[in-house]
């Protein structure tokens, strides 16, 4: 039976996402980068399914893209590298705007492409001895997707320091620099990551994660005034939610929430 790139599952309200490529350090190709974004239109359309938990199997957790896969698409045409480059930027951007959390569970180490996979989630676990960088710049590639949303993750001046270097920094480091949230001994990663989640899925209201998460996405680039007129009609909108009048009421009421 032939190798799944990807292994999905659903268990109490977490749909789990593992890359499984080990013998390939789950190296990034077309199928794989195919097989994450159906999983993840899967759950989005599954209501049971509330957080994401991105996770690998083996010692990486992913070494970015596929070098062999690369090899082969130099011969290709411009408009099919293009092609296959959208398909890779519309996976990180729909990890970026995904309207569920998603949550990276790194075990080893996140190199380039990998690298920003994680950094694209909304929050991220790694065990001490991940390595995290983006190395592109060393083999004259360059880290042109993630760029756009490491900017936005650690500013420029951080960004730069990873980007053109091409270094690989420690998982402490990387928590330093903002780039991911908590280092877990890998004994307690699966326990903890399922904990922080369940924790996500019970306390908070999906519908106002959401919201809150899309709103971190598009203000930005917006100027002052846009972007409190745009954070005006959200606040508008977020109040007519059901999810908001159920949990006034259940506060007003003295009641638990039951999200």
């Amino acid at each position: 039976m032939e190798q799944q790139p990807v292994l999905i599952k659903i268990d109490k309200r977490i749909g789990y996402i593992t890359l499984n490529r080990p013998e390939k350090r789950n190296a990034l190709n077309e199928e794989m980068v195919d097989s994450i974004k159906v999983a993840l239109n899967m759950f989005e359309k599954d209501e049971s399914v509330k957080v994401i938990i991105l996770r690998a199997e083996g010692k990486a957790f992913c070494a970015g893209a596929d070098l062999a896969y690369l090899q082969q698409l130099q011969q290709n045409s411009y408009e099919d590298n293009l092609a296959d480059s959208r398909s890779l930027k519309d996976l990180f951007q729909k990890i970026y705007t995904y309207p569920k959390i998603i949550i990276a569970q790194v075990q080893g180490h996140a190199l380039a492409g990998g690298c920003g996979l994680a950094s694209a989630c909304d929050f991220s676990f790694a065990v001490p001895e991940a390595k995290f960088g983006y190395t592109e710049v060393r083999i004259g590639f360059i880290p042109a997707i993630v760029l756009v949303l490491l900017l936005r993750k650690l500013g420029e001046g951080k960004a730069k320091q990873l980007l053109l270097s091409g270094e690989t920094i420690t998982a402490a480091e990387a928590r330093e620099m903002g780039l991911i949230n908590w280092i877990v001994e890998e004994s307690n990663l699966s326990a903890t990551v399922e904990a922080f989640a369940q924790n996500l899925i019970t306390q908070n209201s999906g519908e106002a994660m959401a919201l809150t998460k899309e709103m971190i996405g598009r203000v930005q680039d917006r100027d002052l005034e846009d972007a409190l007129e745009y954070a005006a009609s959200m606040n508008a909108k977020a109040r007519g939610s059901e999810d908001c009048q159920k949990g006034i009421a259940a506060f007003l009421n003295k009641q638990p929430i039951q999200w």
